[in-house]
């Protein structure tokens, strides 16, 4: 689970962070990430050819990684499970919960 807010762009400065981030990736485990955290994803260089959504003040972003952004409050395509904003959380939680198990 990654954070939304400004932390991501903190976070997507970390080699150990995007290390971390791909490893998850590469293993098919669950990412799940919200608002501003779509940065780390970008960063980490996994969103071609993905479908997935954000805060929109980064939907350029998302587009130029080669995402389809997806205005709505969840979106799932496989491992990646994304939102928008905080009033998106009980159906963001609810995903992220049936995913793990």
């Amino acid at each position: 689970m990654i954070p939304g807010g400004y932390a991501p762009d903190k976070l997507r400065r970390d080699p150990k962070v995007l290390e971390l981030v791909n490893e998850f990736h590469k293993d098919k485990k669950p990412i799940a990430f919200i608002c501003h955290a779509g940065w780390v994803l970008i960063s980490a260089k996994i969103l071609r050819n993905k479908r997935v959504t954000s805060v929109a003040a980064i939907k350029d972003d998302i587009i130029n990684a080669g995402a389809q952004f997806l205005d709505e409050p969840l979106v799932i395509d496989e491992n990646l499970i994304s939102s928008r904003t905080p009033k998106d959380l009980p159906v963001f939680a609810k995903a992220l919960v049936e995913m793990i198990g």
